[in-house]
């Protein structure tokens, strides 16, 4: 089972430079990702990320010796990265699997994570940092928004013994406790809501989608459906960076146009120039990173992917989010115009006065001489 925790971290990362940065020292320990059951035309990535091999590592627990982890990174073009922390799960009953996975789950939720969870992500940072354009820590223009991380749960089953299908998985299984995180019972709407989300292609491989994590059943082993969610969640990580960033930007913008409006009209023109090319700047910047996070991946003919990829967005509320940055941006692009407009009157204003002041200095010198 996979554990993951997504950052931001960048405007935008450089992951061709990333790539050569870390195999120049391991190239083990680097590779792009891509789709593995999808054909290329069908779905695909429209950067592949990169995954960085980070090494075993020890998830503290509760009450008990820590679990041992392999951590790898995932870095993404559009300034995310996903730390995943992948815990052996072979040779447990269900209630067994069940059990770790919600233990593993409250371990990496737990305080005496969090280091751990800082210590990757700094690794991460020290690795690639020359890389990162524009760094969310310390970088120059973009400002860092205080807690912003998605978390989410990955339990993935390759085979059962005896062998189940997708249909007696969920007939003779409980899967509830797993797809909750609640070990008290449920009421029926409740399970029957946990188990809207889910697909199947094969009769052998199983998807079941919730906010905040997914069970898989894939007994190819391949991770096109673990992806798929991965890019969503980095998806919707970014998203709701620029949309608290626009919540930021929208109050210190109006505070600069009540100050350009107070200041004297010679000089207010200017500041209504320089203040509107800030604003232009912004929706622009904000413009084209969404436009990259939306064509993170591009899907096509897979319609079983495709379907798990607009799933998992819905879950996630990610077009709320496109609207809610869409309409402050239009609200940036308004007041963008309006200035324009201002600046552009104040100028005509300006240029009126002085012709009107020759023509008073002209008459007046035509009776002095």
């Amino acid at each position: 089972m996979h554990v993951l925790r997504l950052y931001d971290v960048a405007w935008a990362i450089d992951l061709a430079r990333v790539e050569a940065l870390i195999a120049a020292q391991t190239p083990e320990a680097v590779a792009r990702i891509r789709l593995t059951r999808a054909e290329p035309k069908a779905m695909a990535f429209g950067v592949p990320p990169l995954e960085i091999w980070l090494g075993t590592v020890e998830l503290p627990m509760a009450g008990g010796p820590p679990i041992k982890a392999d951590a790898t990174a995932r870095l993404y073009d559009f300034g995310a990265v996903s730390i995943a922390l992948r815990v052996p799960a072979a040779g447990l009953t269900w209630n067994e699997f069940t059990d770790l996975a919600l233990t593993v789950d409250d371990a990496a939720a737990e305080p005496a994570a969090a280091e751990l969870w800082t210590t990757l992500i700094e690794r991460v940072r020290r690795l690639a940092l020359p890389a990162f354009e524009r760094p969310s820590s310390g970088g120059v223009g973009r400002p860092t928004v205080a807690g912003l991380e998605e978390d989410y749960l990955l339990a993935t089953v390759q085979r059962f013994d005896p062998p189940l299908n997708a249909e007696q998985i969920l007939e003779e299984l409980d899967l509830i406790p797993l797809l909750s995180g609640e070990r008290r019972e449920l009421s029926d709407a409740a399970r029957a809501d946990l188990l809207r989300y889910r697909f199947s292609y094969y009769t052998t491989d199983l998807a079941v989608l919730t906010w905040d994590r997914a069970f898989l059943v894939e007994p190819t082993g391949d991770r096109d459906v673990a992806d798929v969610l991965e890019v969503a969640n980095a998806q919707l990580l970014e998203l709701r960076y620029y949309d608290e960033l626009l919540d930021q930007e929208l109050p210190r913008t109006y505070a600069r146009v009540a100050e350009a409006r107070l200041t004297r009209f010679a000089l207010s023109s200017r500041r209504y120039r320089y203040l509107a090319r800030d604003i232009q700047t912004l929706v622009a910047e904000v413009t084209e990173i969404t436009e990259r996070i939306d064509n993170a991946i591009k899907v096509t003919e897979d319609v079983y992917l495709a379907r798990i990829y607009a799933s998992a967005l819905e879950l996630f509320r990610v077009p709320s989010w496109v609207t809610s940055v869409d309409r402050k941006l239009a609200i940036l692009k308004d007041t963008y115009t309006a200035l324009s407009d201002e600046a552009a009157t104040i100028r005509i204003e300006v240029l009126e006065a002085a012709i009107v002041l020759l023509i008073i200095l002209e008459i007046l010198l035509a009776f002095v001489f």
